[in-house]
Protein backbone atom coordinates (compact mmCIF):
# COMPACT_ATOMS: atom_id res chain seq x y z
CA UNK A 1 0.00 0.00 0.00
CA UNK A 2 3.26 2.73 1.06
CA UNK A 3 4.63 1.71 -2.44
CA UNK A 4 1.62 2.01 -3.86
CA UNK A 5 1.15 5.18 -2.61
CA UNK A 6 4.70 7.22 -3.12
CA UNK A 7 4.69 5.58 -6.54
CA UNK A 8 1.30 7.64 -7.30
CA UNK A 9 2.78 10.36 -6.30
CA UNK A 10 5.74 10.69 -8.32
CA UNK A 11 3.76 9.81 -11.29
CA UNK A 12 0.58 12.38 -10.44
CA UNK A 13 1.89 15.21 -12.00
CA UNK A 14 1.91 12.83 -16.12
CA UNK A 15 -1.31 11.10 -15.36
CA UNK A 16 -3.87 12.14 -13.03
CA UNK A 17 -6.37 15.28 -13.58
CA UNK A 18 -6.06 18.16 -11.46
CA UNK A 19 -8.13 17.60 -9.34
CA UNK A 20 -6.93 14.34 -7.95
CA UNK A 21 -3.27 15.28 -7.24
CA UNK A 22 -1.91 18.26 -6.91
CA UNK A 23 1.94 18.55 -7.92
CA UNK A 24 3.19 20.50 -5.29
CA UNK A 25 6.84 20.10 -3.61
CA UNK A 26 5.18 20.63 -0.39
CA UNK A 27 3.94 17.23 1.37
CA UNK A 28 -0.38 17.71 0.67
CA UNK A 29 -3.26 16.82 2.54
CA UNK A 30 -3.94 13.89 1.14
CA UNK A 31 -8.08 13.34 0.73
CA UNK A 32 -9.59 9.40 0.00
CA UNK A 33 -13.44 10.25 -1.71
CA UNK A 34 -15.54 7.68 -2.42
CA UNK A 35 -18.81 8.15 -5.17
CA UNK A 36 -22.03 9.44 -3.48
CA UNK A 37 -23.92 12.14 -4.32
CA UNK A 38 -23.36 14.58 -1.38
CA UNK A 39 -19.16 14.69 -2.05
CA UNK A 40 -19.94 16.07 -5.26
CA UNK A 41 -18.73 19.55 -4.28
CA UNK A 42 -15.31 18.71 -4.14
CA UNK A 43 -15.46 16.61 -7.78
CA UNK A 44 -16.93 20.14 -9.04
CA UNK A 45 -14.15 22.46 -7.15
CA UNK A 46 -11.42 20.59 -8.83
CA UNK A 47 -13.02 21.10 -12.76
CA UNK A 48 -13.27 24.65 -11.62
CA UNK A 49 -9.75 24.74 -10.42
CA UNK A 50 -11.03 26.13 -7.01
CA UNK A 51 -9.11 23.32 -4.90
CA UNK A 52 -6.12 24.72 -2.87
CA UNK A 53 -2.36 23.34 -4.12
CA UNK A 54 -1.42 22.14 -0.93
CA UNK A 55 -4.68 19.11 -1.24
CA UNK A 56 -4.12 15.88 -3.39
CA UNK A 57 -7.27 13.46 -3.52
CA UNK A 58 -7.25 9.86 -3.60
CA UNK A 59 -10.47 8.47 -5.67
CA UNK A 60 -11.54 4.91 -3.59
CA UNK A 61 -14.23 2.36 -4.26
CA UNK A 62 -15.84 2.28 -1.13
CA UNK A 63 -15.44 3.79 2.62
CA UNK A 64 -13.87 0.99 3.55
CA UNK A 65 -10.96 1.60 1.40
CA UNK A 66 -10.83 5.37 2.75
CA UNK A 67 -11.07 3.67 6.49
CA UNK A 68 -8.19 1.13 5.30
CA UNK A 69 -5.92 3.79 4.12
CA UNK A 70 -6.81 6.18 7.40
CA UNK A 71 -5.51 3.40 9.48
CA UNK A 72 -2.72 2.77 7.59
CA UNK A 73 -1.23 6.24 7.61
CA UNK A 74 -1.24 6.83 3.74
CA UNK A 75 -4.30 9.56 4.17
CA UNK A 76 -5.26 12.46 6.25
CA UNK A 77 -8.34 13.03 5.91
CA UNK A 78 -11.74 11.33 4.19
CA UNK A 79 -15.48 11.57 3.37
CA UNK A 80 -17.28 9.36 5.36
CA UNK A 81 -20.54 9.05 6.96
CA UNK A 82 -21.13 9.56 10.88
CA UNK A 83 -21.15 6.27 12.26
CA UNK A 84 -18.06 4.88 10.11
CA UNK A 85 -16.47 8.00 11.94
CA UNK A 86 -17.83 6.84 15.37
CA UNK A 87 -16.67 3.20 14.77
CA UNK A 88 -13.51 3.82 13.24
CA UNK A 89 -13.02 5.83 16.95
CA UNK A 90 -13.90 2.80 18.39
CA UNK A 91 -10.93 0.62 17.02
CA UNK A 92 -8.92 3.11 18.32
CA UNK A 93 -8.56 5.73 14.76
CA UNK A 94 -8.84 9.03 16.47
CA UNK A 95 -11.16 11.16 14.02
CA UNK A 96 -12.03 14.69 13.95
CA UNK A 97 -15.01 15.63 11.99
CA UNK A 98 -14.34 19.19 10.27
CA UNK A 99 -17.41 19.63 7.79
CA UNK A 100 -20.98 18.05 7.80
CA UNK A 101 -21.16 17.34 3.78
CA UNK A 102 -24.88 16.59 3.75
CA UNK A 103 -27.75 15.71 5.92
CA UNK A 104 -30.00 12.72 4.11
CA UNK A 105 -33.07 10.02 4.70
CA UNK A 106 -33.97 7.46 2.60
CA UNK A 107 -30.82 7.23 0.76
CA UNK A 108 -30.42 3.47 1.97
CA UNK A 109 -32.48 0.67 0.47
CA UNK A 110 -33.06 -2.85 0.59
CA UNK A 111 -33.52 -3.70 -3.49
CA UNK A 112 -34.73 -6.74 -4.66
CA UNK A 113 -34.33 -9.19 -7.66
CA UNK A 114 -37.55 -9.15 -9.64
CA UNK A 115 -40.18 -11.40 -8.08
CA UNK A 116 -39.39 -10.82 -4.78
CA UNK A 117 -41.72 -8.07 -3.35
CA UNK A 118 -41.83 -7.90 0.71
CA UNK A 119 -39.02 -8.18 2.76
CA UNK A 120 -40.80 -11.07 4.57
CA UNK A 121 -39.75 -13.05 1.08
CA UNK A 122 -36.29 -12.30 2.22
CA UNK A 123 -36.22 -15.03 4.38
CA UNK A 124 -33.61 -17.98 3.04
CA UNK A 125 -32.26 -15.60 0.50
CA UNK A 126 -28.62 -13.88 0.24
CA UNK A 127 -28.28 -10.40 1.13
CA UNK A 128 -24.93 -8.28 -0.16
CA UNK A 129 -24.09 -5.34 2.83
CA UNK A 130 -21.38 -3.47 3.13
CA UNK A 131 -19.64 -4.16 5.96
CA UNK A 132 -20.81 -0.56 7.57
CA UNK A 133 -22.21 0.38 10.89
CA UNK A 134 -25.26 1.82 8.43
CA UNK A 135 -25.10 -1.76 6.70
CA UNK A 136 -25.46 -3.55 9.38
CA UNK A 137 -28.52 -0.87 10.86
CA UNK A 138 -30.40 -0.87 7.60
CA UNK A 139 -30.27 -4.96 7.24
CA UNK A 140 -31.36 -5.30 11.62
CA UNK A 141 -34.35 -2.91 11.04
CA UNK A 142 -35.15 -4.01 7.54
CA UNK A 143 -34.97 -8.08 9.28
CA UNK A 144 -37.22 -6.31 12.39
CA UNK A 145 -39.98 -4.79 10.22
CA UNK A 146 -39.88 -8.44 7.89
CA UNK A 147 -40.37 -10.17 11.89
CA UNK A 148 -37.52 -12.24 10.64
CA UNK A 149 -34.40 -13.36 12.44
CA UNK A 150 -30.77 -12.94 11.95
CA UNK A 151 -30.53 -16.13 11.03
CA UNK A 152 -33.30 -16.01 8.55
CA UNK A 153 -31.50 -14.85 5.91
CA UNK A 154 -27.53 -15.33 4.32
CA UNK A 155 -25.52 -12.27 4.52
CA UNK A 156 -22.84 -11.86 1.79
CA UNK A 157 -20.09 -9.24 2.11
CA UNK A 158 -20.39 -6.46 -0.12
CA UNK A 159 -19.27 -2.96 -0.92
CA UNK A 160 -21.05 -0.72 -2.79
CA UNK A 161 -18.91 -0.79 -6.13
CA UNK A 162 -19.46 -5.00 -6.03
CA UNK A 163 -23.07 -4.90 -5.70
CA UNK A 164 -23.66 -4.34 -9.59
CA UNK A 165 -21.67 -7.14 -11.06
CA UNK A 166 -22.76 -9.79 -7.60
CA UNK A 167 -26.61 -8.70 -8.82
CA UNK A 168 -26.16 -9.32 -12.95
CA UNK A 169 -24.78 -12.94 -11.93
CA UNK A 170 -27.33 -13.82 -9.30
CA UNK A 171 -24.67 -14.26 -6.50
CA UNK A 172 -27.36 -12.12 -4.27
CA UNK A 173 -31.20 -12.16 -4.09
CA UNK A 174 -30.83 -8.73 -2.29
CA UNK A 175 -28.94 -5.84 -1.50
CA UNK A 176 -28.49 -2.82 1.20
CA UNK A 177 -26.95 -0.01 -0.93
CA UNK A 178 -27.38 3.75 -1.47
CA UNK A 179 -26.55 5.67 -4.77
CA UNK A 180 -25.21 6.25 -7.07
CA UNK A 181 -25.47 2.53 -7.07
CA UNK A 182 -29.05 2.21 -6.30
CA UNK A 183 -29.98 4.21 -9.29
CA UNK A 184 -28.15 1.55 -11.75
CA UNK A 185 -29.52 -1.59 -9.94
CA UNK A 186 -33.05 0.28 -10.07
CA UNK A 187 -32.30 0.78 -14.00
CA UNK A 188 -32.26 -3.00 -13.58
CA UNK A 189 -35.23 -3.69 -12.56
CA UNK A 190 -34.59 -4.09 -8.98
CA UNK A 191 -37.97 -3.88 -6.40
CA UNK A 192 -37.41 -1.28 -3.78
CA UNK A 193 -38.51 -3.06 -0.04
CA UNK A 194 -37.14 -0.07 1.96
CA UNK A 195 -35.37 3.05 2.16
CA UNK A 196 -34.09 4.91 5.04
CA UNK A 197 -36.55 7.43 5.74
CA UNK A 198 -38.86 4.78 7.66
CA UNK A 199 -35.86 4.71 10.05
CA UNK A 200 -35.27 6.83 12.86
CA UNK A 201 -32.05 8.06 12.04
CA UNK A 202 -30.83 10.93 9.70
CA UNK A 203 -27.77 9.94 7.32
CA UNK A 204 -24.37 12.53 7.94
CA UNK A 205 -21.85 12.28 5.42
CA UNK A 206 -18.44 14.92 6.95
CA UNK A 207 -15.30 15.25 5.83
CA UNK A 208 -13.20 13.70 8.98
CA UNK A 209 -9.53 14.22 9.37
CA UNK A 210 -6.68 12.00 11.45
CA UNK A 211 -6.67 14.59 14.34
CA UNK A 212 -2.24 14.02 14.69
CA UNK A 213 -2.51 15.22 11.04
CA UNK A 214 -4.41 18.38 11.83
CA UNK A 215 -1.13 20.31 12.90
CA UNK A 216 1.01 22.19 9.77
CA UNK A 217 -2.10 21.53 7.44
CA UNK A 218 -4.67 24.36 8.96
CA UNK A 219 -4.39 26.62 5.84
CA UNK A 220 -4.60 23.64 3.44
CA UNK A 221 -7.77 22.54 5.37
CA UNK A 222 -9.20 25.91 5.84
CA UNK A 223 -8.72 26.36 1.72
CA UNK A 224 -10.40 22.76 0.87
CA UNK A 225 -13.58 23.93 3.14
CA UNK A 226 -13.79 27.29 1.27
CA UNK A 227 -13.54 25.55 -2.39
CA UNK A 228 -16.66 23.02 -1.21
CA UNK A 229 -18.60 26.06 -0.41
CA UNK A 230 -18.17 27.39 -3.58
CA UNK A 231 -19.36 24.61 -5.10
CA UNK A 232 -22.34 24.62 -3.36
CA UNK A 233 -22.98 27.90 -4.20
CA UNK A 234 -22.23 27.12 -7.88
CA UNK A 235 -24.54 24.38 -7.60
CA UNK A 236 -27.14 26.60 -6.15
CA UNK A 237 -26.92 29.75 -9.00
CA UNK A 238 -25.98 27.14 -11.80
CA UNK A 239 -27.98 24.14 -10.91
CA UNK A 240 -28.26 22.87 -14.61
CA UNK A 241 -25.09 23.17 -15.49
CA UNK A 242 -23.82 21.25 -11.70
CA UNK A 243 -26.04 18.16 -12.49
CA UNK A 244 -24.89 17.39 -15.88
CA UNK A 245 -21.20 17.65 -14.59
CA UNK A 246 -22.32 15.38 -11.48
CA UNK A 247 -24.32 13.00 -13.60
CA UNK A 248 -21.48 12.66 -15.74
CA UNK A 249 -18.49 12.25 -12.95
CA UNK A 250 -20.87 9.44 -11.49
CA UNK A 251 -22.07 7.77 -14.91
CA UNK A 252 -25.54 8.29 -14.43
CA UNK A 253 -28.49 10.21 -16.26
CA UNK A 254 -29.14 14.05 -15.52
CA UNK A 255 -32.71 12.59 -13.99
CA UNK A 256 -31.09 10.16 -11.88
CA UNK A 257 -29.02 12.74 -9.81
CA UNK A 258 -32.04 15.04 -9.37
CA UNK A 259 -33.72 12.39 -8.22
CA UNK A 260 -30.80 11.20 -5.79
CA UNK A 261 -30.22 15.17 -4.91
CA UNK A 262 -34.24 15.44 -3.61
CA UNK A 263 -33.52 13.87 -0.72
CA UNK A 264 -29.92 15.40 0.09
CA UNK A 265 -29.69 18.43 1.99
CA UNK A 266 -26.32 20.01 1.56
CA UNK A 267 -25.63 22.49 4.47
CA UNK A 268 -23.86 25.87 3.85
CA UNK A 269 -21.59 27.57 6.03
CA UNK A 270 -24.62 28.48 8.23
CA UNK A 271 -25.92 25.11 8.53
CA UNK A 272 -21.94 23.95 9.54
CA UNK A 273 -21.78 26.07 12.27
CA UNK A 274 -25.32 25.24 13.54
CA UNK A 275 -24.39 21.44 13.16
CA UNK A 276 -21.11 21.41 15.01
CA UNK A 277 -22.41 23.80 17.34
CA UNK A 278 -22.53 22.20 21.23
CA UNK A 279 -26.15 20.49 21.57
CA UNK A 280 -26.83 20.53 18.08
CA UNK A 281 -28.96 17.80 16.16
CA UNK A 282 -25.79 16.50 15.10
CA UNK A 283 -24.11 15.86 18.36
CA UNK A 284 -27.51 14.03 19.52
CA UNK A 285 -27.45 12.46 16.19
CA UNK A 286 -23.91 11.06 17.12
CA UNK A 287 -24.46 10.15 20.85
CA UNK A 288 -27.86 8.02 19.67
CA UNK A 289 -25.74 6.26 16.65
CA UNK A 290 -23.23 5.56 20.01
CA UNK A 291 -25.75 4.30 22.04
CA UNK A 292 -27.32 1.85 19.54
CA UNK A 293 -23.90 0.59 17.86
CA UNK A 294 -22.71 -0.18 21.61
CA UNK A 295 -26.29 -2.09 22.76
CA UNK A 296 -25.76 -3.75 19.28
CA UNK A 297 -21.83 -4.53 20.27
CA UNK A 298 -20.75 -2.67 16.50
CA UNK A 299 -18.71 -0.93 18.89
CA UNK A 300 -16.62 -1.24 22.05
CA UNK A 301 -18.08 -0.20 25.08
CA UNK A 302 -17.21 3.21 26.51
CA UNK A 303 -16.82 4.52 22.78
CA UNK A 304 -15.30 8.18 23.75
CA UNK A 305 -17.05 10.89 21.95
CA UNK A 306 -14.02 14.01 22.95
CA UNK A 307 -12.91 16.18 20.26
CA UNK A 308 -15.19 14.19 18.01
CA UNK A 309 -16.13 18.05 16.01
CA UNK A 310 -13.34 20.87 15.29
CA UNK A 311 -15.59 24.20 13.58
CA UNK A 312 -12.13 26.22 14.11
CA UNK A 313 -11.55 25.33 10.02
CA UNK A 314 -14.56 26.34 9.01
CA UNK A 315 -14.48 29.73 6.94
CA UNK A 316 -15.42 32.95 8.40
CA UNK A 317 -17.98 34.75 6.77
CA UNK A 318 -15.81 37.34 5.50
CA UNK A 319 -13.32 35.08 3.58
CA UNK A 320 -15.91 32.92 2.28
CA UNK A 321 -17.62 36.56 0.42
CA UNK A 322 -13.94 37.02 -0.93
Amino acid sequence: MVRRQLFARFVACASLPLWLAACVPAKPLSVGVHPWIGYESFYLAGEFGWLPPGVAFQQEGAARDSLAALKAGTLDAATLTLDEVVRARAGGLRLTVVLVLDVSSGVDMVLAQPGITRLANLAGKRIGVERSAMGALVLKYSLMEAGLAADAVTVVELSPDQQLAAWRERRVDAVVTYGPNAALLLREGAVKLLDSRKMPANRFGVLAVRHDRLPGREDALRALLGAHFRALEHLRNNRLDAVYRIAAHQGIRASEVVRAMAGVSLPDLAGNRHYLAPGSLFEQEVRRLNEVMTHDRLVPLGNPLVDLVDAGFLPSEEAFLL
